[in-house]
């Protein structure tokens, strides 16, 4: 689609935590919302809808990793002080959710349903629980009770049989990528971050390691009028977003057709877009997808990225949309796209210019 909102903001940022910094407690909400309104010198009772994206743990369970996670959206927003009466959303798209958020509040805005919305993701890895399966009414003594890595088997995705690390082994097999050239890209992306090492559990494989994040991120976006009447200094304009099905057993390549399709429906090209910023849930998914689209890599991921800063998985659509907002105020540049790939095959990508 190709719309035109405004991302209404004097500030816009996002968290993002090592594996344990935020152990068993509930990843960052109302707390973190509250700050961010703060920043914004947008008063809490101005907001019209709040839209709070978390990943759920595995099988279509509407827990995330503490048990009152489901509530996250709405516990966010009365933590922040916006008023009862102002709705909450979550909404799970994977590793899509946090520019999923971004993309419903400005549907909410162009139909009507709100003047300002606040919108973000937040993730809490490291809280996900170990699970035992078939003891809701007890078990037969001396039967093995097994205990389960919810976080482990939900990377598993039973449709194609592969898990999620496969999918880009699978990416890295059919655009010829070897481990040389994967370590050389995730080398370059903590290098382009300069933040530093991150304490990061890994599990390797071919040419793919994972790591477990907790994170937070949050923006608000707003009608010119809305702007106006607050005196609020629109940073960025939300022209257009995309999302789209691919193969589930190379996930990983979404980002290409939801490019794709949010260039032709926005009469873009490439050449159009000063910065790009591709999720790096994977360093091979990330440069599988820069060849099929023949990417400029000077305008790829010019800070580093997921591999650098880390990935909480529904959190990073909301960090990547904050960080391209700043990165084009800061280079003097006018349009960015965000992308990610999304579990199960699919990808989202939006469409953003300096005002």
């Amino acid at each position: 689609m190709n719309y035109s909102t405004h991302i209404a903001l004097h500030r816009i940022a996002s968290s993002v935590k090592s594996t344990g910094e935020y152990g068993s407690i509930p990843a960052p909400s109302g707390a973190d919302q509250k700050r961010r309104c703060e920043a914004l010198r947008t008063r809490p009772r101005y907001i019209d809808h709040v839209g709070i994206q978390i990943l759920t743990v595995p099988r279509g369970s509407m827990l995330s990793g503490s048990s009152d996670g489901g509530l996250s959206p709405r516990h966010a927003s009365l933590k922040s002080g916006i008023p009862q009466e102002k709705p909450a959303l979550g909404v799970n798209r994977l590793c899509g959710s946090g520019f999923q958020a971004v993309i419903n509040s400005a549907q909410d805005i162009l139909t009507g349903a709100a003047q300002i919305s606040l919108a973000g993701g937040t993730e809490n890895m490291s809280a996900v629980p170990f699970v035992v399966r078939n003891t809701r009414f007890g078990a037969p003594l001396g039967v093995k009770i097994e205990f389960e890595d919810s976080l482990l088997k939900g990377s598993l995705d039973t449709y194609c049989n592969f898990t999620m690390p496969q999918t880009a082994e699978n990416l890295a097999e059919k655009y010829g990528l070897v481990r040389g050239e994967v370590d050389d890209f995730a080398l370059q992306s903590q290098k382009k971050w300069k933040i530093g090492e991150y304490g990061m559990v890994t599990k390797n494989f071919g040419v793919v390691s994972i790591g477990v994040n907790d994170g937070a991120g949050a923006l608000i976006l707003a009608t010119e009028e809305a702007l106006k009447q607050h005196n609020l200094t629109p940073l960025a304009r939300l022209l257009g977003w995309s999302f789209v099905g691919v193969d589930p057993s190379v996930m990983g390549i979404g980002p290409v057709p939801a490019i794709q399709r949010l260039l032709a429906a926005s009469k873009f090209t490439l050449n159009d877009i000063d910065l790009v910023e591709i999720n790096e849930a994977f360093a091979a998914q990330t440069l599988s997808c820069a060849k099929e689209l023949n990417l400029d890599l000077n305008k790829l991921n010019v800070n580093g990225g997921a591999i650098a800063i880390g990935h909480p998985l529904a959190a990073s659509g909301a960090r990547i949309t904050a960080h391209l907002t700043h990165e084009l105020r800061r280079r003097n540049l006018k349009r960015a796209i965000g992308s990610a790939c999304i579990g199960g095959g699919q990808g989202i990508a939006v469409l953003l210019e300096t005002v």
